[in-house]
């Protein structure tokens, strides 16, 4: 990750940063809107840490992955749907007949059935 994605998503990121620094405050979170030094005096404050060891801290956590929890937020619906056509070979109609996967003659299962 980079700052400036958690920045530019950075409503969907406060519950990783509350799993992360559970002693954060979420409306103080909010106020931040993704600003880094302002996210780093916030976390210095509720943890008692020296800004260096939180400087390390938040660096280390940016190296990780993106979170699901933010991947998967609702803000991303349309750049998804538009990003999932890069996986459809070409030529493929993403809409045409699945039945390369064998199951188009059999019987879905009755709910409740197994």
């Amino acid at each position: 990750m980079r700052w400036t994605d958690i920045a530019n998503n950075w409503d969907a990121f406060s519950a990783p940063i509350l799993q992360r620094w559970p002693a954060a405050d979420e409306n103080a979170l909010l106020r931040i809107e993704g600003e880094y030094e302002a996210f780093l005096a916030h976390i210095a404050e509720v943890t008692g840490q020296p800004r260096d060891v939180v400087v390390d801290d938040v660096a280390r956590w940016i190296e990780g992955g993106m979170p699901a929890d933010v991947v998967m937020d609702e803000h991303h619906d349309n750049a998804s749907i538009s990003q999932s056509a890069d996986y459809v070979p070409e030529g493929e109609d993403p809409l045409s007949d699945d039945a390369r996967f064998g199951d188009d003659n059999k019987a879905d299962t009755p709910i409740g059935r197994s």
